[in-house]
């Protein structure tokens, strides 16, 4: 697929909203990539992540993991299209866990995933995480790199998108300045949970 055709899905899908928000990381912005609303089309799901997938079918990998939520489906679908084994860490008392009997070998060959990436803290724990048990980071890859390619994983990182979305801190943010209201997706009707970290 091309850019053009990887853009389309996520605007077909809904999935790149405008307004003021809130993200994860505490940044505002006025662009949000709401992911859920692209990865709740299984048939768009599979063709996304397949393609993203496509990316590391000669690196080895044993096992995709991603954080939730946002990682969730996306490892599944990227192991499904790697046959790989498909995993995901979430947080435990504040701190990236292996739960529900999920584990990692010392010298497993594993890949790392996201919905989006914009300052890659989810990612970095995740990444901390599998080189605690021993398993060897491979790479990353994320359906949507919104970071301006300011992210360093220290490992090769693939994304279907790159796009340049800007995010202030909230003490510079333009818009509230302007005191348009913020939201932070999740927390209203329609924007629903995860996307963006």
């Amino acid at each position: 697929m091309d850019r053009q055709e990887i853009l389309s899905i996520f605007s077909d899908a809904g999935a790149m909203l405008s307004g003021h928000f809130i993200l994860t990381s505490g940044r505002h912005s006025d662009r949000y990539m709401q992911c859920a609303r692209l990865l709740q089309h299984p048939e768009a799901a599979e063709k996304v992540c397949r393609e993203l997938a496509d990316k590391f079918k000669d690196a080895g990998i044993e096992t995709v993991i991603g954080p939730a939520l946002g990682g969730i489906i996306v490892s599944y679908e990227v192991a499904r299209a790697l046959r790989a084994r498909a995993i995901f860490a979430e947080r435990e008392d504040g701190v990236m866990s292996l739960r529900r009997g999920f584990a990692l070998k010392p010298g497993e060959r594993v890949l790392v995933v996201e919905d989006v990436v914009t300052t890659g803290g989810s990612v970095k724990e995740v990444i901390d995480l599998a080189l605690s048990c021993g398993a060897e980071v491979v790479a990353v890859g994320a359906l949507v790199d919104r970071s301006g390619g300011k992210v360093d994983f220290n490992v090769p990182a693939h994304y279907l998108l790159e796009l340049e979305i800007k995010s202030y801190l909230p003490e510079e943010c333009p818009l509230c300045k302007l005191a348009i209201p913020a939201v932070k997706p999740g927390s209203r009707p329609g924007i629903g949970p995860g996307g963006d970290i």
